[in-house]
């Protein structure tokens, strides 16, 4: 499994488009101009997709810019026709941001100042296969690891419902709790500790595909459709897959906690 995750890594960038409308619909979504697509599981390989969807695998490895003998990687998502448009090409860069940019407040005696803070720019796969430059606030701490972890996650095939700023990259979403963000100045939702998050220190990636669970509450609550784990559906996260990305790169997952399980939270305090 650890082989089959890091030859993803040499993965050159490729077509993708993919199907299936986002919820919280407020424009006109990109859906019609999407193509049908698989979510890879554990043990799948292109030989045994392909078989599956009666492709050939010469097809399925060009839809998806995989070159042999390389296969594709857990929670990554391939097209099963050829795309409409191909990927751009992975780009990063991290830059300061301004007071402003992060609604700073020095009354809220925020634990970080601006100046600590980086915002993170990558290219990023959405719900229905377009490339997109989005942004993630984070300390700089863990900004080089913070680019890593999307670098990764852009060769997987993973897909994000939404970055930074949404209303370029997704317009047709209204709901901002679906979208993958860093620093929030914020305490840990029913007590007065602050949140990771509060020192930039924390990634919340697809929330609503991977809910917070602390007994009977789930945070976001339209994440309710998304409790049974086992499933391996579009933006969702599992331990052999997207999870890796993460953990590979000095962060731990929240979805590994006791007390609650926090699916889509990742951070290298562990909190």
């Amino acid at each position: 499994m650890l082989l089959a995750f890091l030859t993803v890594l040499t993965l050159p960038f490729g077509p993708a488009v993919a199907a299936e409308a986002a919820p919280a619909v407020v424009q006109s979504s990109p859906s019609a101009a999407a193509v049908p697509y698989h979510i890879v599981r554990p043990g799948e390989t292109i030989k045994k997709i392909a078989a599956f969807y009666h492709i050939t695998p010469a097809q399925l490895r060009a839809w998806n810019g995989i070159i042999k003998p390389n296969q594709p990687a857990v929670d990554g998502v391939l097209n099963l026709a050829k795309p409409q448009a191909q990927l751009a090409g992975w780009r990063t860069w991290a830059e300061g941001v301004t007071p402003g940019q992060v609604n700073w407040d020095p009354a809220a005696k925020c634990p970080v100042v601006p100046a600590k803070l980086r915002k993170v720019w990558v290219t990023y796969i959405d719900f229905y296969g377009a490339s997109h430059l989005g942004s993630v606030v984070v300390n700089q701490a863990i900004a080089a690891q913070t680019q890593r972890v999307f670098r990764v996650l852009y060769r997987m095939r993973f897909r994000i419902q939404g970055m930074s700023p949404m209303s370029l990259n997704a317009p047709y979403l209204s709901d901002m709790g679906t979208v993958t963000a860093g620093y929030s100045c914020r305490k840990v939702a029913g007590t007065q500790t602050l949140s990771q998050h509060a020192y930039g220190m924390a990634i919340d990636i697809n929330p609503v595909q991977n809910p917070m669970i602390r007994g009977t509450s789930i945070d976001p609550v339209n994440g309710s459709t998304f409790l049974a784990r086992a499933a391996y559906r579009r933006g969702m996260v599992h331990a052999a897959g997207a999870v890796r990305a993460f953990t590979a790169n000095g962060f731990y997952w929240g979805g590994r906690w006791h007390s609650l399980k926090d699916y889509m939270h990742f951070s290298p305090t562990n909190k």
